[in-house]
């Protein structure tokens, strides 16, 4: 037998890349290449008319929000970099969206819905 099951799409070591996985790992990697969060919201909002579960669907909301907060945050924050509270801003934010995300990727993975998706705090 393979190391990948098709017909779950789960590898042995049990991790699922069902498609809140997938926008999770977009969110993360855009803290190093700046751009794939906007991939990945693009494909929330898609694969939201698509979702085939109310799991799904409360991630997609919850996730679409989590991009929005860090857009917002990221845009005041260097905004208010001209007095100096941005500094403290951009940092406070980009937390905020890591937790999210964490908690996003964790629960999609146990294929839970999220408790409050119109959520804009943890």
């Amino acid at each position: 037998m393979s190391d990948f099951d098709q017909r779950s799409g789960a590898s042995s070591s049990g991790f699922e890349f069902n498609n809140p996985t997938v926008i999770c790992l977009l969110y993360f990697a855009s803290f190093l290449t700046g751009v794939t969060a906007i991939i990945g919201v693009v494909l929330a909002f898609v694969w939201r008319g698509e979702a085939k579960s109310d799991w799904e669907l409360s991630h997609y909301q919850y996730l679409i929000n989590t991009f929005w907060i860090g857009l917002a945050g990221g845009i005041l924050g260097v905004l208010l970099m001209v007095v100096l509270i941005g500094f403290l801003i951009l940092p406070a934010v980009s937390v905020l969206v890591i937790v999210r995300t964490v908690l996003s990727l964790l629960r999609a993975q146990k294929r839970e819905p999220m408790p409050n998706p119109d959520s804009w705090t943890i």
